[in-house]
């Protein structure tokens, strides 16, 4: 009995007053030494389509969306926005709102004759990835005990001499920030802490082999589904399988299909969220963070500015005390 009231009484600073820009450094003494990989850990899916631009192309490899733009874009264009867009909170306020894991989607634009490089879900941001770089890394600056997890993923339409301007710009960014390729389990706060290192950059290409800077990929669980009751049987499915070792990521992403959208056409990717994310964060209320078969690392999600997921999510950690 004494052991559970004394857990009762450990709190989070940040928590009590509904502020998570310093998390890291609220969470107990406990969980200092506790692998990354093994902490509860919230995320933002589609992390820069807060910025999407209206009057960018289309993604390259969507044929049926370009086809669709060019034949009636008047209609294309303000649906692609609806659902494609699955943030409000720009870098800084995701940050400041707990988030420490980000879904990067970058991608050099069709007939761009600047060596400028976007982010892209659907359509292109209007902030390029270096600026987006520049803002992460004057937020740790005034947040030094806290670690992010950028995933660059994608990597679409880009040369292999973009490859390495790209990996210049975060190695010049972000520089002894950087956490180099080590053991999952050295990758805890307090040895973070110790090294001064605060980013932590997996790369989705084989070129990460090269670098000591860079992470390989890291998995993320997607269900594929409109459906918040098949979205959850999924991640129930995959709990039986086991996670995998090191990092990854649970979606709590719902995903619309084009019949979905047919249907709903006046609906959008939030109208679908809003209303289920009550449901998800009671079924995230019931599971656990560490290193056991069925527990979960990183969950992401859309809309994280509406406040529904970061506080679930960071509350699994107070079960690893």
């Amino acid at each position: 009995m004494a052991d559970s009231r004394r857990k009762e009484q450990i709190t989070f600073p940040s928590l009590l007053q509904n502020r998570f820009a310093h998390w890291m450094s609220d969470l107990p003494e406990k969980l200092w030494d506790m692998s990354l990989c093994n902490l509860a850990i919230p995320g933002s899916h589609d992390s820069m389509s807060y910025c999407l631009d209206l009057c960018s192309p289309v993604k390259t490899s969507d044929k049926i969306l370009k086809y669709l733009d060019y034949v009636m874009p008047c209609i294309t264009r303000p649906e692609i926005y609806r659902w494609c867009k699955t943030q409000d909170s720009g870098v800084t306020q995701q940050l400041d709102e707990g988030v420490r894991f980000f879904d990067l989607r970058i991608a050099h634009k069709p007939n761009d004759a600047t060596e400028h490089l976007y982010f892209v879900h659907g359509i292109y941001t209007t902030v390029t990835v270096q600026d987006a770089f520049n803002e992460f890394g004057e937020w740790l600056e005034t947040h030094p005990k806290e670690v992010v997890i950028l995933a660059c993923r994608f990597l679409e339409g880009m040369t292999e001499q973009q490859h390495y301007q790209l990996i210049q710009k975060i190695t010049n960014t972000f520089g002894a920030k950087l956490c180099l390729k080590t053991s999952i389990d050295q990758v805890t706060l307090r040895k973070l802490w110790e090294l001064g290192c605060q980013v932590i950059i997996s790369y989705d290409d084989i070129i990460a082999k090269e670098y000591p800077e860079l992470w390989p990929g890291i998995p993320y669980w997607w269900a594929d589904t409109y459906n918040a009751e098949s979205l959850v049987h999924y991640l129930e499915t995959q709990k039986q399988v086991g996670r995998p070792d090191g990092f990854f990521v649970a979606g709590m992403n719902l995903t619309e299909d084009w019949w979905y959208i047919v249907t709903h056409l006046y609906s959008s990717l939030k109208k679908l969220t809003f209303p289920n994310y009550p449901y998800l964060c009671d079924w995230i209320k019931k599971q656990c963070a560490g290193p056991g078969k069925p527990c979960f690392n990183i969950i992401a999600g859309d809309f994280i500015g509406a406040g529904y997921l970061v506080p679930v999510v960071l509350d699994l950690n107070r079960k690893l005390i």
